[in-house]
């Protein structure tokens, strides 16, 4: 530096002193600085007072000399500590250059700027609360400072402002928060650190409201408790856990809606249980006005469900947010939105109810909604997002990596949709019918469970009823259905068991596509078709569940499926709880609905001689029972269809059969009864079940009654023989035609079918 130069009022001695590469000099000529601006105070000479500054700032504190650095900042310390507290009126000119060797690549002269303006500061106090943004910004670059010695003064600095801002009730909130939210997200830890640090110290002054700008650090906030030091995840815990508190302290002040998405978005392993915390707190707390957000919420819930016991809390917390967001949607959200303006603005208003916010697609959820104060006149302002929701819950039921309770909760909450907002969840149904199809072929009871409830929904609900769609997906459109209580050729039947309750178009949907299901999925059938089938009937009504499949099954071009749907269909029917009140009905055919459904049931069990049989024997018609037994020697016995015969004996002892057991007492009034069961027995060979059926007809008594009188004009004594309803003659030649087909087709596959006319 040039020592000719005029400096004044700095006197020679004193510049040369500033220049020096000893500390001790230049201490010395911070205390000649501080005499002299202490006398330009006394004579309030401002002038003098801003030359000094401008000196010690422009040609000291910014000059390319390292010690004239050096100097220049210790100067400018002299001076505020000689202003006193007047420094507020120069603090622009004492701060600026300092801040600028924050940035000085010598880490002893960041320190030595870091001591001058902890000086600076501490004459100033309040005064600097203006300037502290600047100070905040210099701070946190210094907060990562790899210099320790710089770190620790920073630290020292860091300290005195935030004893300054606790103090004073003057610190610029407003004008702080864009300068946070930028260095919130700094990836250093020590920066990371000193920001949680500084925004706990200014949730904890009383009369700073930071919760009105917590949407606008949230993020910020959640994306440091992800960091891998511990202490500052646990400092980032402290300072969410507080903000928590205020937010159950005071909820009508929060803006709940701008920070739904903020919580929707943190699912990483480390933050986890704190967002859905969070999210179960804002769902409790504000109620619909989180429902916009429900796709992206649900997004982030419905995985955590199925968390094993390592992350229980996580697991809880995320049921807790899911079960509690399931209560909020009511039979309000199924409204059309001008019927929910039209309720939310009072008479003479003239005002439509504004939505909370504008869907940006699957899963999505907009940037910031308006808040709106949680009272019941808003409740219906509220949209619910339930095409985001569906698309949610289907794209989890699509992937196979979803686990099990999660699988459930989707299926918890496609059958609460289809119960609290039937009519706009049909709108969804075209697209969710074929997943929930083959949900049912699930490793997991319960799973199935909960999807045979969502289907009987949509089969049972009266929003399907204006439905017209077509009944089924690639299937005959010829077949016309004879669904009990349902609807036949657009008009109700009215023919059929008033107890029965009315289905909509989708429960002919539902049936078709599942008896083709069993088709193409054996395995299905096999291990879970009976219990598929005693679930449907507990939820749709046995009636309606047989009648259906019956007619179904009547048209069906395999017959070998059709042979074994029948035998399946008919040990339920003869073997399960379920049926217990559909067996009555068909026990006693007093009535032409049950006889009509006897008919149904009977034709298409024609696919399964034995089974018809069985049918008969239910039915207590016991003639036609002979009669069919009798038509057995034109069939071609095979091992399978003896074992069905060996099966029929068994279930004849079994709890289901006792009446008929009992009625062979009654031999006078039941001899085709028992000619029917000898017939069974001479169809066996001499196995177990022939022993078992043997032992069965020697007990029965007086075995001369057993012959009966064919003389046309003898009294009927079979009381089904005189059922008005049934035309039994017309049901052996049915049964006759489905046995043709069956042998037909069993020549066809043994490669030795010829034409009946072809003559030799």
């Amino acid at each position: 530096m040039n020592t000719e130069k005029d400096f004044s009022p700095l006197t020679p001695n004193i510049v040369r002193a500033l220049n020096d590469k000893l500390y001790e000099k230049r201490k010395v000529a911070a205390l000649e600085i501080e005499k002299l601006v202490r006398e330009f105070v006394a004579q309030n000479n401002s002038a003098q007072i801003r030359h000094v500054i401008q000196t010690l700032a422009n040609e000291f504190a910014l000059s390319l000399h390292p010690h004239s650095r050096k100097g220049g900042l210790i100067g400018l310390a002299a001076c505020s500590i000689a202003l006193g507290k007047d420094s507020g009126l120069y603090l622009k000119e004492l701060i600026d250059p300092v801040l600028t060797c924050f940035n000085d690549s010598d880490s002893r002269l960041r320190y030595y700027a870091c001591e001058a303006l902890y000086n600076i500061v501490k004459v100033a106090r309040g005064a600097v609360l203006p300037h502290f943004n600047v100070l905040f910004d210099g701070l946190s670059k210094l907060a990562a400072d790899p210099d320790p010695n710089v770190k620790s003064g920073s630290e020292l600095l860091d300290r005195l402002l935030k004893d300054i801002v606790t103090e004073s009730n003057k610190f610029d909130l407003v004008a702080f928060v864009p300068l946070l939210r930028e260095r919130i997200y700094s990836n250093n830890q020590y920066a990371r650190q000193f920001i949680i640090s500084w925004i706990h110290v200014l949730e904890s002054v009383p009369d700073i409201n930071l919760l009105d700008y917590l949407p606008e650090i949230l993020d910020g906030l959640f994306q440091i408790l992800g960091d891998s030091s511990k202490e500052i995840r646990r400092m980032c815990e402290v300072v969410l856990g507080e903000f928590l508190k205020e937010i159950k302290k005071n909820p009508s002040s929060v803006k709940f809606a701008e920070m739904a998405n903020i919580l929707v978005i943190h699912s990483n392993d480390l933050i986890q249980l704190t967002s859905m915390t969070w999210m179960r707190e804002f769902i409790q707390l504000a109620g619909r006005v989180v429902l916009p957000y429900s796709s992206g919420i649900l997004t982030a819930v419905l995985p955590c469900l199925s968390y094993d016991d390592r992350k229980k809390s996580t697991k809880e917390a995320a049921s807790a947010c899911n079960h509690s967001l399931m209560k909020l949607v009511t039979p309000e959200d199924d409204e059309d939105d001008e019927e929910s303006q039209t309720k939310s603005s009072p008479p003479g208003d003239g005002t439509p109810s504004k939505k909370e916010g504008d869907l940006n697609g699957p899963g999505s959820i907009p940037g910031s909604l308006v808040y709106s104060v949680l009272c019941s006149s808003d409740r219906s302002a509220v949209t619910l997002d339930l095409d985001g929701i569906v698309q949610v819950l289907d794209r989890h039921l699509h992937d196979s990596s979803t686990g099990m309770m999660t699988r459930i909760a989707v299926l918890k909450w496609l059958y609460h949709l289809y119960i609290k907002t039937p009519r706009k969840m049909f709108k969804h149904t075209d697209s969710l019918f074929p997943m929930l199809l083959k949900t049912l072929s699930d490793e997991s009871d319960e799973v199935i469970l909960k999807d045979l409830e969502v289907l009987a929904e949509i089969a049972s609900s009266p929003a399907g009823q204006t439905d017209t769609s077509g009944l089924c997906d690639n299937s005959d459109s010829k077949t016309v259905l004879h669904i009990p209580g349902g609807v036949r050729d657009g008009q109700p039947v009215t023919d059929l068991s008033p107890s029965t309750p009315s289905m909509n178009s989708y429960f002919y949907k539902f049936m078709i596509n599942l008896l083709k299901r069993f088709s193409l999925e054996r395995k299905l059938l096999e291990m879970r078709g009976a219990f598929i089938i005693r679930q449907l009937c507990l939820l749709l009504h046995a009636e309606n569940i047989f009648h259906s499949m019956a007619d179904i099954l009547l048209k069906e071009e395999d017959l070998k499926f059709a042979s074994t749907m029948v035998q399946t269909l008919n040990t339920i029917l003869l073997t399960s709880a379920e049926l217990f009140q559909l067996r009555n009905q068909l026990k006693d055919l007093h009535t032409q609905e049950s006889c009509a459904l006897f008919c149904c049931l009977y034709r298409s069990w024609c696919h399964n001689p034995v089974a018809t049989v069985s049918l008969c024997f239910l039915t207590q018609n016991y003639r036609h029972a002979y009669d069919l037994i009798q038509k057995f020697g034109d069939l071609e016995v095979t091992v399978d269809f003896l074992m069905e015969v060996d099966k029929l004996v068994q279930l004849i002892e079994s709890p289901i059969f006792t009446y008929l057991r009992l009625q062979l007492l009654d031999v006078e009034h039941n001899p085709y009864l028992i000619k029917a069961l000898y017939g069974l027995l001479m169809l066996l060979p001499q196995s177990q079940a022939f022993q078992l059926l043997s032992h069965r007809l020697s007990c029965v008594p007086n075995p001369e009654l057993m012959r009966t009188v064919e003389d046309p004009k003898a009294p009927v004594r079979d009381k089904r023989l005189a059922q008005p309803h049934i035309d039994y003659s017309e049901l052996l030649q049915h049964f006759d035609r489905v046995q043709s087909k069956h042998l037909e087709v069993r020549h066809k596959r043994a490669g030795r079918f010829e034409h009946p006319d072809r003559k030799l």
